[in-house]
């Protein structure tokens, strides 16, 4: 089994200097490096104390610099506020100075105050998502490339470096049906996010399985990375209010604020996040969405029991790569401590 970590650079409050979120990421990373990880993944996000990580790029190339074993994963290149040549570029001088340790993960986001800073219409959000993707992977193919999309177009060019895998690994973040879909009949692996229930990752995951294998791609083999959120206290209860805090800081600073992009015929579904899904679930059934998520989807609570979900979660939904999320320091602290070392 193998475990990776979604990493964020989360400024809550802006109660300490911002440098001071980064060091304690990095000395995280660097544990991570010495411990079996096999990847930290980073996450973009743009104008928000949430994640204060504009440049998945950049920062993958500053990690790549203090560690020597763990991957880098994008988690994720939002490739529709790039240009698909620059972004071609990026990755692919990246993977060269990692000596291939880069996990390219590629979405569109779903945050409407990013896409309008960055000129994408809602009705433009998801089809440019996908032509950015694709000329991503041709600008990767040997030699040069023609191109021509609805947004984008190239001829005879030739992007350089290529990356140093010859078939760089490609996930896409993908959520809605149509978007699995998608990602399945063209071969690309996909990450499933934070937010959605187990039972619900599993019909994800068995939908994904059955596409993919009806389009001729091989099934097996593939890390198909699970993200869950993670409060692990010394105790049961402490856990669950580590997960408590961690989940109102997410719900109240950041998606319960944001818009989130409509528009077209993909989007009216692409669009709904797992997030806002789990926000009306809980108002539908009258409950506090906090309390819902802590209980239904992270996991939450003492070491024990957290070795207990995921072994819960290996046999009913075929788990086999976890990505966490930790909900504050000592959260990964004990589970790089005392989860992870069950696991290797």
């Amino acid at each position: 089994m193998k475990f990776g970590v979604l990493q964020f650079f989360s400024w809550p409050g802006r109660r300490i200097p911002l440098e001071q979120v980064y060091e304690r990421a990095f000395n995280r990373i660097e544990l991570m490096d010495k411990t079996g990880y096999d990847a930290v993944w980073l996450a973009e996000h743009h104008f928000s104390t949430y994640s204060v990580c504009p440049s998945v790029h950049i920062m993958g190339a500053h990690v790549a610099a203090h560690t020597k074993n763990i991957r880098i994963g994008t988690g994720i290149s939002l490739a529709s506020f790039y240009h698909p040549l620059r972004l071609a570029e990026e990755v692919a001088l990246l993977d060269q100075l990692t000596h291939g340790r880069v996990n390219w993960g590629a979405g569109r986001g779903f945050d409407a105050k990013e896409h309008k800073a960055f000129g994408v219409a809602p009705e433009d959000s998801y089809p440019k998502f996908r032509e950015s993707v694709e000329v991503v992977l041709k600008a990767w193919q040997d030699g040069s490339f023609t191109h021509k999309g609805k947004y984008f177009e190239y001829e005879d060019i030739e992007v350089l470096p290529k990356p140093y895998q010859k078939d760089m690994p490609v996930w896409i973040g993908a959520t809605s049906e149509s978007s699995i879909e998608w990602a399945a009949t063209k071969g690309y692996s996909i990450l499933l996010g934070p937010h959605a229930t187990n039972p619900e990752n599993r019909e994800k995951r068995d939908f994904y399985k059955s596409k993919l294998e009806s389009a001729g791609h091989v099934f097996e083999g593939r890390d198909i990375p699970v993200t869950r959120t993670i409060g692990i206290g010394e105790t049961v209860e402490e856990g669950f209010e580590l997960g408590r805090r961690g989940a109102e800081f997410m719900f109240g600073s950041y998606l319960r604020k944001k818009g989130n992009i409509r528009g077209g015929p993909e989007s009216a579904a692409e669009g709904k996040t797992q997030a806002n899904d789990a926000m009306l679930a809980a108002e539908r059934e009258n409950v506090d969405p906090v309390e819902r998520y802590v209980n239904e989807v992270a996991l939450c609570g003492s070491p024990e029991k957290v070795i207990d979900d995921i072994e819960r979660l290996r046999e009913t939904n075929s788990l086999d790569y976890l990505m966490i999320a930790p909900l504050g320091h000592e959260s990964f602290i004990r589970f790089t401590e005392k989860v992870l070392p069950h696991f290797l």
